[in-house]
């Protein structure tokens, strides 16, 4: 198989007897091998001048360049000494000249010209480097390393950024470098000696590169992208760098280090520390901020660059000017910037690659991706040709015709069509650029002003509301108050057009008076203003969830993820996601705060889809609870592992939560409390196994407390859920967990009839597989014998008495407390299942049960189950639009339809009378149930 250079192009020669003279140089060359030389070097002065150079090296590096450039590379890893120098600069010379050839061949694509490029700079770096380390070890300036710390450069990482850490180097690149040292690895009281010889390290391995000899140079060296190198020295501690990013961090570093990638000298250490800096670069909220940042790092380029006048191919910088270069990266880096924090696939350091990833995940269009991705490839192809010319680290169009003949020569082009071709190209990445950094900009997309999107806004709404705003905290930031500036008037248009405007306004002040921020939440509305139709859905419909955005307003980057609205996905496919993203933190507090995000965003997407009618309140209850179970069951075992790091591994089986209640029995609302049970298997273990061991009973004790700690406590994302663990065994007067003997024992001689019924609901969500299915077996079998009815009823008389004293009813909309509610008809349920001998936990199967058991008729029974399924709608729309009762009077319109269409009535006042009917039916339904005199003494 032959390996020398396919040509499928080949360049003409601008001016033909350089050409013509050159090829004379080189006799061992024919057909097209000859033709490409001359045309390439009639055309660039640089490339004959390297031709002339290495002409007796050439004609066999064209046989196979592939080996060639192997060659270069291992004849250069080799250097020491005194051939260092030279040797990097004859191995920059011959990758140059191939690499230039294989290009205007057309037998290399854009990826293996910059990735060859890239590689050779990462090599001469590295080696370079490691030259000086290996001077410094030897006059023992580095204190405490010897010649094995060589190979790792004493600690000292070099961060390869832009275009060589994309692989994407072009032929006069500069490369841009940022060097750190590991300050673990030398005593602190020899930090200062080991910083002073890493920066003269650094100093010489720049000059290694950049000095120009006789030789030429290899590669021109900028340090400046590292923290505040004005006033840093050229080399730092890690330490410090971390934490500049943490405090002082901008943008447009966050956007450098995309690309970063650590290429020379202690890889690892290097790798390490661009893992520490993840938090910095990929923010865990949709950051649409960043837009606004990146252009105005545009327009202080343009102006300081002179690029941002009239599109003339004459002279246009490539990179920097209008539709250039940099105008696609900008796009490209600052979407990845907004979503990469929460999706890892778009964390590329490639340009094209990213625009890939981007149209994947539907960030772009995939049209715009492909647009953008075939113009970056012709700018790159344009720029390297313009670098060929003279070897200048230049990136702009020549002014001359004859500048621009000699580009049209390297690219077998005609000068007229080529301009042609490259000014369309320009205008077309600007329009596609443009309108996402500046909306007001692009062509045909003015945003509406308060003239022209609602000029009767101030007639409708109530100024003085609107006249507070700017005190709030969400505004009071110069750059928060300018930005909801370009949103209000769209705001407040769509506030004009609903039912109640002035009436959603005010809970649309609520929501702003609660947001303790505005930038990040804004930016992300300007981004995307369909989302202001739903934040006045809310605001006009349910003000505790209202309340709750004001608090938690990132959830609203799930909304932007596209698949917001699909149907629910179970509970299967939420856990293994939940447990991929625990998985990638890495230490315990992050991990909770990663599932309190999570969860809350889920949560908050169960209520929209309530709040909008796409489902209703039994769907909500069911994804709650399975929201709920889901994350019991994936945080579990990362609080088990957190304290098995001190304690040792949980004894025999371990623990397993059983949840009781509605939880249990699958139906919880959107404010609801978790009631639950641990209960432990020790396998006759004593004591854990770990560096400070504990008996078993405080073990689980201590486990237990954590694991309601994980759920409960208020963290930087909040509280995932408030903790009931009041129905365990002895209520709170027992132990927080119990053991499985115990509860058994305890179930089957010392538990209430009440504790029965509570059995009725529970299920196993978390814990060992095979403990679940012996307490789950254990309750199945104790439940299975009916239990004697007058004894069960009488002890549902009892409570219902203690129940109505405890929580009596407010009000006709409290569906759930008092006689012939809720919790009147859950009772009676439980009595049923318990009475029947069933296993089954949801309320309409224990109705059955009831009426199997003989004591509650067929007719009563149905009348309960849909008089609970009506009264369970309104708690879960009640619960939803607030956190307190509900008063007709103040939920509003918007709460008001919510109300009537989830429940299926017309009207407030016909939902109400229906409930007040409903109350007394079930409670006179309950009440004959209950009067034992009616009973058969054989039930018993």
């Amino acid at each position: 198989m032959s390996t020398a250079l396919k040509i499928s192009r080949v360049p003409r020669a601008f001016d033909p007897e350089l050409g013509a003279e050159t090829r004379a140089l080189l006799p061992a060359l024919n057909g097209e091998q000859a033709e490409l030389v001359a045309g390439a070097c009639g055309s660039s002065p640089y490339l004959k001048e390297l031709t002339v150079r290495e002409a007796d090296w050439l004609p066999g590096a064209l046989q196979d360049p592939q080996a060639a450039v192997a060659q270069v590379f291992d004849t250069c890893r080799g250097l020491e000494g005194g051939a260092l120098k030279p040797g990097l600069r004859e191995g920059k010379r011959r990758l140059a000249l191939l690499t230039a050839l294989c290009d205007l061949s057309g037998g290399w694509s854009l990826e293996q010209v910059t990735g060859a490029l890239t590689d050779f700079g990462a090599l001469a770096v590295d080696v370079a480097i490691k030259a000086e380390i290996a001077t410094l070890i030897r006059r023992k300036k580095l204190p405490g390393l010897s010649e094995d710390d060589v190979a790792t450069a004493g600690g000292l990482t070099i961060l390869a950024m832009g275009k060589m850490g994309a692989h994407e180097l072009n032929y006069s690149s500069d490369i841009d470098l940022i060097c750190l040292f590991d300050e673990t690895r030398y005593d602190p009281d020899d930090f200062y000696e080991a910083r002073q010889a890493m920066v003269r390290a650094t100093k010489n391995m720049c000059a290694a590169l950049s000095d120009r000899t006789g030789d030429g140079y290899v590669f021109r060296t900028d340090l400046r992208l590292r923290p505040d190198p004005s006033v840093t020295p050229v080399c730092m501690a890690m330490e410090a760098a971390e934490r500049y990013y943490e405090s002082l961090g901008r943008t447009w570093e966050r956007a450098a280090y995309i690309k970063a990638r650590a290429c020379a000298g202690d890889i690892e250490a290097g790798e390490r520390f661009l893992n520490a800096l993840r938090p910095f670069v990929w923010r865990r909220h949709l950051d649409f901020a960043a837009i606004q940042d990146a252009h105005d790092i545009r327009l202080r380029i343009r102006e300081s660059k002179g690029t941002g006048g009239a599109l003339s191919v004459p002279g246009h910088d490539m990179k920097l000017g209008r539709g250039g270069i940099r105008e696609i990266e900008f796009f490209t880096q600052t979407r990845q910037l907004i979503a990469g924090g929460r999706d890892e696939t778009l964390r590329c350091r490639g340009t094209v690659d990213g625009l890939a990833a981007l149209a994947a995940k539907e960030w772009v269009p995939q049209d715009v991706a492909d647009t953008l991705s075939a113009h970056y490839r012709a700018h790159r192809e344009v720029e390297h040709r313009i670098q060929m010319v003279h070897d200048a680290q230049t990136h702009k169009m020549p002014q001359s015709p004859d500048g621009i003949a000699r580009i049209a020569c390297l690219m077998d082009r005609e000068p007229e069509a080529l301009t042609e071709e490259i000014r369309e190209r320009l205008q077309q990445v600007h329009e596609l650029t443009e309108g996402f950094f500046s909306p007001g900009s692009a062509p045909g997309s003015a945003r509406p002003t308060a003239a022209t999107a609602a000029p009767e806004i101030g007639a409708e709404l109530d100024g003085a509301v609107i006249a507070r705003w700017p005190t709030y905290p969400a505004l009071r930031s110069s750059r928060g108050a300018r930005i909801f500036e370009r949103l209000k008037p769209e705001l407040l248009a769509r506030v004009a057009a609903t039912a109640q405007p002035n009436e959603t306004l005010l809970a649309l002040d609520g929501f702003l008076s609660g947001l303790p921020a505005g930038v990040q939440l804004f930016s992300l509305f300007d981004a995307n203003p369909q989302l202001l139709d739903l934040l006045v859905d809310i605001a006009g419909t349910s003000r505790e969830l209202a309340s709750f955005l004001s608090r938690n307003s990132s959830v609203f980057d799930a909304v932007i993820g596209g698949s917001f609205f699909d149907a629910w996905p179970g509970a299967d496919v939420l856990q293994r996601q939940l447990e991929d993203r625990l998985a990638r933190e890495e230490d315990y507090e992050t991990r909770l705060d990663m599932a309190r995000r999570w969860a809350k965003e889920w949560h908050f997407r169960i209520g929209v889809h309530h709040l909008r009618g796409l489902i209703g309140g039994q769907q909500a209850g069911a994804q709650y609870a399975e929201l709920a179970s889901v994350v019991i069951a994936a945080l579990t075992p990362t609080v088990v592992e957190q304290f098995a790091a001190k304690h040792g591994p949980p004894p025999g089986r371990g623990a397993a939560v059983l949840a009781m209640g509605s939880l249990g029995a699958g139906q919880i609302h959107a404010q609801s409390d978790l009631d639950v049970i641990v209960i432990y298997d020790p396998c006759g273990a004593e004591m854990s196994e770990g560096k400070r061991p504990l008996a078993t009973r405080p073990y689980f004790a201590r486990l237990t407390q954590a694991f309601v700690t994980a759920l409960s406590a208020p963290m930087a994302q909040g509280r995932l859920y408030e903790v009931d663990m009041r129905l365990r065994p002895s209520g709170t007067q027992g132990p927080v967990a119990v053991s499985l003997t115990g509860f058994t024992s305890y179930q089957e001689n010392e538990a209430w009839i009440w504790e029965h019924l509570a059995l009725t609901r529970a299920r196993v969500v978390a814990g060992d597989a095979s403990l679940a299915t012996e307490i789950e077996s254990f309750r199945e079998r104790f439940l299975s014998t009916p239990r004697p009815v007058s004894k069960v009823l009488q002890e549902v008389v009892r409570m219902r008495g203690r129940l109505s004293e405890a929580k009596p009813p407010k009000g006709v909309w409290d569906a759930k407390n008092g006689a012939g509610r809720m919790m009147d008809i859950e009772l009676l349920s439980q009595a049923g299942a318990l009475t029947a001998g069933l296993v089954a936990r949801d309320v309409h199967a224990g109705l059955d049960g009831a009426v199997t058991a003989g004591w509650l008729d067929r007719t009563d029974a149905d009348y309960l189950g849909a008089s609970y399924d009506l009264f369970w709608q309104v708690q879960s729309a009640a619960r939803l639009l607030s956190g307190k009762p509900i008063d007709a009077s103040t939920i509003g319109e918007g709460g008001a339809r919510f109300l009537c269409r989830t429940t299926g009535h017309d009207q407030l006042e016909t939902l109400e009378q229906a409930l007040t009917a409903r109350y007394s039916g079930c409670a006179e339904r309950i009440d004959a149930a209950l009067n034992m005199e009616g009973l058969d003494a054989g039930q018993d």
